[in-house]
């Protein structure tokens, strides 16, 4: 049985934007920025995390020791 030509043509033009949406999805979902932002967040997650954070301000602190001991010898 033949199809309609104008029927072929509106699902044709229902798949182009069906996949002009996924494309713009995959876009959005594909952004550096969105990476950036992301890796922003994971690192300031894991900042607050107490065992973390006091770490961080300890070898801050042998650092900061360790060089002013260099200084003044």
């Amino acid at each position: 049985m033949a199809r309609d030509p104008e029927a072929i043509q509106r699902e044709i033009e229902k798949t182009r934007d069906q996949l002009a949406e996924s494309l713009d999805a995959l876009t959005e979902r594909a952004h550096p920025k969105r990476f950036v932002d992301q890796g922003k967040q994971q690192v300031a997650a894991k900042l607050e995390d107490p065992k973390i954070k006091y770490a961080l301000i300890g070898v801050g602190a042998i650092v900061a020791l360790a060089v002013l001991r260099k200084l003044f010898r």
